[in-house]
């Protein structure tokens, strides 16, 4: 593994193969993805950005999804990396279409966690709300809130080191960059899903709150090659919640259907068990 700067973002590389760049969202980290290396840093060149403003990245200036997508673009070219695999989480999904829309020919394929493709209008306010609150208040209550609201009832029953870790991601970030971040959410807008041709996987938990099964599955009917995956017991932190799941949908997507080669035969035995 190694750890790269690039502009105002730090990095982890790991692995050899074709590119992957996996985009956390609000209040994570790199680590999001942390239980999924062991798996996909064996056969692709992992890359894991913190965003600007988010875990070990600065922050330079106002924050939106137009300039993270710009950001992580010009991260992937700075690699001489010409075509990637995507993967995202909340927000993190929300910049992964938006480069798949703007710059189709640099993205092979689309797996996204818990994805929306911008908050609904009821949720704006609540988002600039916290923004103001993080500001006076610092990220502690914030934390608290979220891990509630978040994980399902059975993580936070039965798994509380996967509830400390969301709850020390969040309370070690930069507040002023967090409160951007949620600023930057709060103006999101969607991208045209149907202009994604690339293979893509939406995985989300039956009790994700933000991303809810009925809005992922028809993210998903509007697309031309998507497959969508509840998994059970899940709320939002779906890479953290359900790790051994996520890995195993991912490894089909990846491994088991060749999306790396992308052989038609491949694309083919994929879309015939799309949902």
């Amino acid at each position: 593994m190694s750890t790269q700067t690039i502009g105002s973002m730090v990095l982890e590389v790991d692995g050899q193969g074709d590119a992957l760049v996996m985009l956390h969202g609000l209040g994570g980290t790199s680590n999001t993805f942390f239980p999924q290396m062991s798996l996909l840093a064996s056969r692709l060149r992992v890359i894991r950005p913190d965003l600007p403003g988010s875990g070990r990245s600065s922050l330079s200036g106002p924050l939106s999804i137009q300039g993270l997508t710009v950001d992580v673009v010009g991260t992937v070219r700075a690699l001489g990396i010409e075509r990637a695999h995507l993967a995202g989480h909340s927000l993190g999904a929300i910049v992964c279409f938006h480069v798949a829309v703007r710059y189709p020919a640099l993205v092979a394929s689309l797996a996204l966690f818990g994805p929306l493709l911008a908050p609904p209008e009821t949720a704006r306010r609540a988002i600039r709300e916290r923004a103001a609150a993080v500001r006076v208040g610092g990220m502690q209550s914030t934390a608290d809130t979220i891990v509630q609201a978040s994980l399902s009832a059975e993580t936070r029953a039965n798994r509380p080191v996967v509830a400390a870790l969301v709850r020390e991601m969040l309370m070690r970030q930069n507040a002023e960059g967090y409160a951007r971040t949620c600023e930057a959410l709060a103006e999101a807008t969607a991208a045209e899903v149907r202009d994604v041709k690339c293979p893509t996987l939406l995985v989300t938990g039956d009790e994700d709150p933000i991303a809810p099964p009925t809005t992922v599955r028809a993210i998903g009917d509007r697309m031309s090659d998507a497959r969508t995956v509840v998994l059970s017991r899940c709320g939002h932190w779906t890479t953290l919640e359900r790790p051994q799941d996520v890995n195993a949908a991912l490894r089909d997507f990846y491994f088991g259907r060749s999306v790396a080669v992308g052989t038609q035969r491949a694309r083919a035995r994929y879309a015939s068990r799309a949902s």
